[in-house]
C-alpha cells in the first residue's frame, strides 16, 4: 500500500465566540494534530470559510480545511476565489474538501430553495464543478458551458503559490471513482460499524479508477471510537459503545492501550493505505497520545 506518513486532524465546528475558537485551534496545534477541519451546513455550526480563516490566523503551522463543502451550495468560480483567498491568508495551509451532498443534509437544500437531486445528478454536478474549479485555481482563464455550470473568462486573483490540496469524500462507487481521478485526498465515507473488508472493497474501486496515480492518493478516515470512547451523538443514535464497534470489526474504531491503538493504525496503513485520520472534538484527548507517537511517521 502507499507509504504516506501519518497525519491527524480534528473535526470541530461549534464555539460560543472568537476567543474560544482561537484557543481551541491553538490547543489542537499544540497537541500535534496537523489539521482543523469543518463540515458545511446551515444549522448548529459555524460557517466554515470565515471560521477557518480565524483558526488559521490564531495558529502558525496548523492546516485548516473543509470536511466537506456541500457542492450544491457553491458556484465553483466563487468557491475557487474563497479557497484561493484562504490559502493566501493562511500561508498555504488550506485544504479544500468537497462532497456531492448527503441525504441527511437535504433539509439544507430546501432551506436554500435548491432541489436535492438524485445521487447520479449530484455526482455529475460535482464532477463538472471540480473540473472548472481546478482550472481556475491553477491560474487558467476558464470558459465553460456545461449542463450545470457556465463561466466566461473566469479567473481569480490573488492566486495561491500552489493549488490547495483537494479532498473528495464519498462512499459509492461512482463518487469514489471521481475522487480517484480528481482528488489529492480521498475521505472514505464508511458507516460506523463497517469492517475492514468494506473499506478494502472501496479502496479497490479507488485503485481501479486511479490507475497509475493511486499511490499518490492520501486516504482519509474519520474515526468513531478511540480507546473506550465514542461521540455522544453516535451513542445516542445507535446505542453503541467503543467495545461494540471493536467487536464488529469496525475500521473506524481503535481501542485498547496507546500501544494497541498505534499498532492497529500501523497495521491498517500497511493493509489498506489509510494514513490520514480524523477525530471529533470529544475524542481529542483520548487520541492525543497516539498523535504524539505516530504523527509524521
Amino acid at each position: 500500500m502507499n507509504g504516506h506518513p501519518f497525519r491527524f486532524g480534528v473535526v470541530t465546528a461549534v464555539a460560543s465566540g472568537g476567543e474560544e475558537w482561537a484557543a481551541r485551534a491553538r490547543r489542537i496545534e499544540s497537541l500535534g494534530f496537523s489539521t482543523l477541519v469543518m463540515p458545511d451546513g446551515l444549522r448548529y455550526t459555524l460557517a466554515p470559510m470565515p471560521a477557518l480563516a480565524a483558526a488559521a490566523a490564531a495558529t502558525r503551522t496548523l492546516r485548516v480545511g473543509t470536511y466537506v463543502i456541500a457542492n450544491d451550495f457553491r458556484n465553483p468560480v466563487l468557491l475557487a476565489k474563497e479557497a484561493a483567498t484562504l490559502d493566501v491568508l493562511s500561508g498555504g495551509r488550506f485544504e479544500l474538501g468537497m462532497g456531492a451532498g448527503r441525504p441527511a443534509a437535504a433539509d439544507d437544500n430546501r432551506m436554500l430553495g435548491i432541489g436535492f437531486d438524485s445521487g447520479g445528478v449530484r455526482v455529475a454536478r460535482l464532477e463538472e464543478s471540480l473540473a472548472l474549479l481546478k482550472r481556475v485555481l491553477a491560474g487558467e482563464t476558464a470558459t465553460a458551458a456545461g449542463p450545470y455550470y457556465a463561466a466566461e473568462g473566469a479567473e481569480v486573483s490573488p492566486r495561491p503559490a500552489r493549488r490547495p490540496p483537494i479532498l473528495v469524500a464519498g462512499s459509492g462507487r461512482r463518487l469514489l471513482s471521481l475522487a480517484a481521478r480528481e482528488a489529492d485526498i480521498v475521505a472514505l465515507g464508511l458507516q460506523p460499524t463497517e469492517p475492514a473488508a468494506a473499506a478494502a472493497e472501496r479502496i479497490g474501486w479507488l485503485r481501479e479508477a486511479a490507475g497509475d496515480r493511486f499511490d499518490e492518493l492520501e486516504l482519509n478516515l474519520n474515526l468513531m471510537a478511540v480507546g473506550d470512547q465514542v461521540p455522544r451523538h453516535l451513542s445516542m443514535r445507535l446505542g453503541v459503545t467503543a467495545a461494540d464497534l471493536a467487536a464488529a470489526g469496525s475500521v473506524a474504531a481503535v481501542t485498547g492501550t496507546t500501544d494497541e491503538m498505534c499498532a492497529t493504525l500501523e497495521r491498517r496503513r500497511e493493509e489498506l493505505g489509510i494514513s490520514y485520520l480524523m477525530v471529533g472534538d470529544e475524542l481529542v484527548d483520548a487520541f492525543a497520545p497516539v498523535v504524539e507517537r505516530l504523527a509524521g511517521r
